[in-house]
């Protein structure tokens, strides 16, 4: 799945793999409100974050594709993610929007809603 390429790349804080994901510009929304981020952004958010993601995994996973080039992908991620020394584990729903490019299916939206905290 797209989505897990884009969450291995995180959590090897691998911004190249993230990179060669993404659109040239990326719209981003979560709890600190909307951005449009370039893709040397993202790949250097990917590696520079002071956050590691120490697993993850998908359910309620939603995919619908209304034109050949276009998929848009929902989702339910917990993921248990260190940050500043303290270990969370969180679910958030997610939401992609991805396009057919040449050199395959790029990211170009992404949308993360926080949900209940679970530890």
């Amino acid at each position: 799945m797209l989505e897990t390429a884009f969450w291995n790349a995180m959590q090897g804080k691998d911004g190249a793999a993230a990179a060669k994901l993404c659109g040239d510009t990326v719209i981003v929304t979560n709890a600190n409100g909307v951005s449009s981020l370039s893709v040397k952004k993202m790949a250097e958010m990917t590696v520079e974050g002071k956050w590691k993601l120490n697993r993850f995994s998908f359910s309620d996973v939603h995919v619908t594709s209304p034109s050949p080039d276009v998929a848009i992908i929902g989702y339910v991620v917990q993921q248990d993610v260190t940050m500043d020394g303290e270990t969370k584990v969180y679910s958030a729903a997610e939401c992609s929007t991805w396009v057919w490019k040449d050199d395959g299916w790029l990211c170009y939206a992404h949308c993360e809603s926080a949900l209940q905290q679970v530890t």
